[in-house]
């Protein structure tokens, strides 16, 4: 089985989010997602963050087609846990990080890069609701 992980806060989900699901899944047999708690938003955020609870946000989530299970992590040291577990044959993250380090990619065989949606962003997103 190939495995594929991705993980973010996936505060408002758009169609960027979906895209990257989707080519996240078509690399493997299984999608896992891991995603923020609620207090690991709020630090990198902001305080009007997250929009959506995590409650709401794993219930989306796992209502997607693609993702497989979705786990949370509320810190750098519980993501590289859930990685490391897992053993991902794949991790998907944004092509934003290139040439940046990566959370956990030690423990995948392969780093992928999706490239974003132009415009397609939560902080857009919220900041056409103020």
């Amino acid at each position: 089985m190939v495995k594929v992980w991705t993980n973010g806060c996936f505060d408002v989900l758009h169609r960027g989010h979906i895209e990257m699901l989707k080519y996240a899944r078509s690399l493997g047999d299984e999608l896992v997602v891991g995603i923020d708690t609620d207090d690991k938003v709020k630090k990198d955020k902001g305080e009007q963050r997250p929009f959506n609870s995590l409650e709401n946000r794993i219930m989306v989530l796992e209502a997607i087609r693609y993702v497989d299970r979705v786990v949370t992590f509320s810190s750098s040291s519980d993501l590289t846990s859930s990685i490391k577990e897992y053993e991902p044959d794949y991790m998907v993250v944004g092509s934003d990080w290139k040439n940046k380090p990566v959370v956990g990619e030690e423990y995948c065989k392969e780093l992928k890069f999706f490239d974003r949606i132009e415009g397609m962003s939560t902080t857009k997103i919220l900041g056409y609701l103020k």
